[in-house]
């Protein structure tokens, strides 16, 4: 087939970003031709990637995938006003500069996240009549309420209103919907997206080695008997990383030490707590540079999922699971829903009640008991799970058979009647 991807973000940017990357090119292996549209990379830091000039539009071959670079805005801080000309760029961009590379498609896949990616997809569609798999990687407007990004107010809950009905445009044209987790589907199904177009499609991590994996262990002093607890991501709210400083103070195995690495707006609040609390056997790293979190992945015995009670947490999954999998570590998850079925169902973890110190305290004690030994045998059964589960493999074969799916299902769909004229481009609402 010849099959599209539409996505803001690719290669080489790191981390989330880079997975769509990983999708085309093992598309491609499996004898597919592939055609991306994409931005010009600039994820995480605002700032261009090396050896990259922003102009209208670039064309590049990456091995065999053919890639449409198409100009926006760089800028990922924490600016609601930027972000949002970051997104309206892209989308603008791809719909100018981009939508000649998406005709003629057989099927064309599209990251849903921003959701501005919909006018170019809405252009491929209607226009090219290219059949569309919609992969949903972030719930809107769900995830920009959770995140602070709408503000707060009585314009912040028109603008939710604004971009739910701007989702359900989105599922109604796409011929397959793809959701990444069980109760992201469940999600869907009540908000209306019919059953038959919705199918279960979860994501991988980026599997690439790294060419040199320092040992942080000995960088940071720690001891080879000790049990390291590591967690990488935000320190925000929703991450509700409170009551695990908690626990660790409760925990007096000396073996245990507790990482955490990242920024975010509770940082100064859980380096104060783990202060005035004593917890010595935490650690503020800050910040880490993408390139170190290989490192860490490998320092860590065992390593921290967390969500706080309510809200999304019941259907999010977040990335760092299907990495920490990859990686080959344990896991332990402090969250409900999907995320802790994953650490029950791979062998590879923990579960604690969310927002729950004594909990998580009971967990990080059998941690230290298991000791670092079979923590690695719980790693390697996780890494088994991956393997049959998200590996980048399974996920491209999923993503081949509902790409499959669309065509077929446009096919065999009947021919309407369009009040467009000769050029017979259904009208949305008409899906």
């Amino acid at each position: 087939m010849l099959i599209g991807l539409l996505t803001q973000w690719f290669d080489p940017e790191p981390g989330p970003a880079a997975l769509p990357g990983r999708l085309a090119h093992a598309l491609a292996r499996r004898g597919h031709e592939v055609r991306v549209v994409t931005g010009f990379p600039n994820y995480p830091t605002g700032r261009l990637a090396p050896g990259y000039r922003m102009a209208r539009r670039l064309d590049e071959m990456d091995g065999d995938v053919r890639i449409r670079r198409v100009a926006l805005y760089p800028s990922h801080d924490r600016s609601a006003a930027r972000r949002l000309i970051n997104y309206g760029s892209f989308a603008g961009s791809a719909l100018i500069s981009g939508a000649d590379a998406l005709r003629g498609l057989d099927a064309l896949w599209v990251g849903n996240s921003p959701i501005s990616v919909a006018i170019p997809m809405w252009y491929a569609r209607y226009v090219h009549r290219v059949p569309v798999l919609l992969h949903v990687l972030d719930i809107w407007p769900d995830s920009a309420v959770a995140s602070g990004f709408l503000g707060s107010g009585p314009s912040s809950r028109t603008l939710a209103r604004g971009m739910a009905g701007w989702c359900e445009a989105m599922y109604r044209s796409a011929e397959r919907v793809a959701y990444v987790s069980p109760g992201a589907g469940g999600l869907l199904a009540g908000r209306g997206v019919p059953p038959e177009k919705l199918v279960h499609i979860p994501m991988w991590a980026d599997e690439a080695t790294p060419v040199r994996r320092p040992d942080l262990r000995a960088e940071l002093g720690i001891r080879p008997d000790q049990v390291v607890l590591s967690y990488a991501g935000a320190l925000g709210e929703a991450q509700g990383l409170d009551p695990l400083i908690d626990a660790c103070v409760r925990v007096d195995d000396p073996r245990l030490v507790c990482l955490i690495a990242g920024s975010g707006t509770t940082e100064d609040r859980l380096r104060a707590r783990a202060a005035r609390a004593g917890a010595t056997n935490v650690r503020f790293l800050g910040r880490l540079p993408r390139d170190r979190m290989p490192a860490l992945l490998a320092a860590g015995d065992v390593h921290y999922v967390s969500l706080r009670p309510g809200g999304m947490s019941a259907y999010t999954m977040p990335s760092k699971v299907q990495a920490i999998l990859a990686a080959g570590r344990a896991l332990l998850v402090a969250a409900e829903g999907d995320a802790a079925t994953v650490a029950r169902d791979s062998g590879a973890g923990f579960v604690a009640r969310a927002g729950d110190q004594d909990s998580i305290g009971t967990a990080l004690r059998e941690v230290c008991d298991l000791g670092r030994e079979k923590l690695e045998l719980l790693g390697q059964a996780g890494r088994s799970y991956y393997d049959k589960e998200f590996s980048v493999a399974v996920g491209a074969e999923r993503i081949e058979q509902a790409l499959r799916a669309t065509v077929e299902g446009r096919r065999t769909r009947p021919r309407r009647r369009s009040g467009l004229g000769r050029a017979g481009v259904d009208r949305p609402a008409a899906e």
